[in-house]
């Protein structure tokens, strides 16, 4: 049987039903459920009947039709209904809510309760029973006295709820996740999509410019991710930063659109902005009332709370990183350190062991024995001076007594001590200084400086299985005196090491001047050291006024150190060919 919307409802409806009355303020009385209908899953209309439906213009015979189901009584949002629909048959459970009807050119906003039409056992429920009664709607006032707002108010309020409820995925969707990348793409995307924004940015402060880190846009506009954005060049985003207020402005720049708005808000987080919300969309669209500025700016405040909360959760991950990373060397330094030490001590303790239970054959072996022993004590001095150097630099208290050095003094002591070992290993080494008709003197600490050239050339040496070592300095002449220790001095010497040997991939050349690193684990049980070398020769040669720097091309394209130390005196220079360089700067 048909059932239309003048068929009688069951007693249990029709006593809720109330006749209209009017106050004497023209107000409509608060009902109860003046509107009854039931639908089906599709939202079809089964039965209708309001107790305003021919006070308010609505014909009930065409809103249920079974011949034709065009409806014409219809939710302004219909997905939003239809999925609230699917949910109550689902679940079989009863749900208020408020929503906004249109008819012809009229809006109604109705207070419904729906409750599932509870199906037989075993078979799912397919219909739902609607009570509800009217709010507000957009129709002549002389008709019915109920309190008429114009569409455009409607409009902005169901505007204002789809914003409220944007926030609130935002909000949701920022929080389940500590990945700043995460949070600021998902923040884009969310309002790009629901907004339909012909761009959107987020921006990051950095000094006196801001950098787009994410971004949503239209196909047709060009990217800005990775751009700086100078804040002195765009007002609103410097009053956006210094007032953390929502700035609204019409401009024509970003967009090849022609004209739109942007609104710009400032992320912040204890009252301190940490970003830049940016979107811009087409001026004939909507203008932003107050309340839609006010949910701008509490969505602001959200996403700088969640992009705090994301940094402090990334610096101290990096923080622990690095926590585990130096106890990890310094794990790895004492057990180098340890093998280090141990191995001369025991060969010590074995030649001095024959000595003592008489095991050399003769007076000549016994001091063979007696210089070994000798050797590998000063071996190990030289082990525990390292670690008290360190150990000194990083307590600040290193002290060291500057005086002029002739350098060519120090190149002979460094040929000295190293070319046997060179020749040991049939590599080459040769030294090369520039040719002067006087002495170069260099403002520095001979022992320090000494220290800091055998440390390099012996790694140099160690490094190196065939080819040579190059020894070589160059002067850098300034025409701007370089100060040190309050004195000023003409220029700087470049001292060059470079070897043939094994070199350092590019990617592990930072690692180099680490205190207690090698590059790898495997270096440092097949070459042995302490991996204190390098730094502490970085450490001395920077409290010396100079710098060092490392190059390499990659694995067994050999490496090169310098590092640099002040010219106490300009000397005479003779030539440059052969001998050594000469720059200026």
């Amino acid at each position: 049987m048909t059932i239309t919307a003048k068929s009688q409802l069951p007693n249990i409806f029709s006593q809720n039903l109330e006749s209209i009355t009017s106050n004497s303020d023209g107000s409509l009385p608060t009902l109860g459920a003046e509107l009854v209908y039931t639908q089906d899953g599709a939202g079809r209309y089964l039965t209708f009947c309001w107790q305003h439906s021919e006070l308010l213009g609505l014909k009930t015979e065409k809103i249920v039709d079974q011949l034709n189901q065009t409806q014409i009584f219809t939710p302004v949002d219909k997905v939003a209904y239809l999925e609230r629909l699917h949910r109550i048959l689902t679940s079989l459970i009863p749900e208020r809510f408020q929503c906004w009807f249109s008819y012809h050119q009229e809006l109604f906003e109705l207070d419904l309760v729906i409750s599932p039409i509870m199906p037989s056992l075993g078979t799912a429920a397919t219909t739902v029973l609607v009570m509800g009664r009217l709010l507000q709607a957009t129709i002549n006032k002389k008709q019915v006295g109920v309190t008429i707002k114009t569409a455009t108010q409607i409009e902005l309020v169901l505007r204002s709820q789809q914003h409220q409820k944007l926030v609130n995925r935002i909000t949701r969707n920022i929080r389940r996740t500590l990945d700043l990348d995460i949070i600021w793409q998902q923040t884009v995307d969310s309002l790009g999509k629901a907004l339909g924004l012909e761009r959107c940015i987020i921006c990051q402060p950095c000094s006196s410019k801001v950098e787009v880190k994410a971004e949503y846009h239209q196909p047709e506009l060009s990217s800005m991710i990775g751009s700086q954005i100078d804040i002195a060049s765009e007002p609103a985003f410097a009053q956006a930063l210094a007032t953390l207020e929502p700035v609204v402005m019409d401009v024509s720049g970003y967009s090849e659109s022609g004209r739109y708005k942007t609104l710009v808000v400032a992320t912040c987080y204890q009252d301190q902005a940490n970003g830049l919300v940016v979107l811009s969309w087409q001026d004939q669209c909507y203008t932003l009332t107050e309340s839609e500025l006010e949910l701008a700016k509490e969505a602001a405040d959200q996403l700088g709370t969640a992009i705090a909360h994301a940094t402090l959760y990334k610096e101290l991950e990096a923080a622990r990183q690095k926590a585990e990373d130096a106890s990890r060397l310094k794990s790895e330094f004492l057990a180098n350190v340890s093998h280090e030490i141990r191995t001369p001590l025991n060969g010590m303790i074995g030649f001095l062991k024959l000595i003592l239970e008489g095991m050399a054959d003769d007076t000549q072996e016994k001091n063979q024995f007696l210089e070994e022993a000798h050797q590998l004590s000063i071996h190990l001095l030289h082990i525990i001076n390292d670690i008290l150097d360190i150990a000194k630099i990083e307590a600040g208290k290193m002290e060291l007594a500057y005086a002029p050095v002739k350098l060519g003094e120090l190149f002979t002591d460094v040929e000295n001590f190293m070319r046997p070992q060179a020749e040991m290993k049939n590599l080459s080494f040769q030294m090369q200084m520039p040719a002067t008709s006087d002495e170069i003197i260099v403002q520095s600490n001979y022992q320090r400086l000494l220290q800091v050239m055998l440390n390099l050339v012996n790694n140099a040496i160690k490094f190196t299985h065939e080819g040579g070592i190059t020894v070589s300095a160059d002067l850098v002449l300034k025409k701007a005196k370089t100060q040190f220790q309050g004195q000023q001095f003409p220029g700087m010497v470049k001292v060059r090491v470079a070897d043939t040997g094994i070199g350092v991939s590019l990617d592990k050349q930072d690692k180099l001047f680490q205190l207690f690193s090698q590059v790898d684990g495997s270096r440092t049980r097949q070459y042995g050291g302490t991996g204190l070398g390098l730094a502490i020769s970085q450490k001395l040669v920077e409290a010396m006024g100079g710098e060092v720097h490392f190059y390499s091309l990659g694995e067994g394209l050999g490496s090169t150190v310098t590092f640099t130390v002040p010219l106490y005196q300009q000397p005479v220079i003779v030539s440059s060919n052969d001998g050594g360089s000469t720059k200026s700067s």
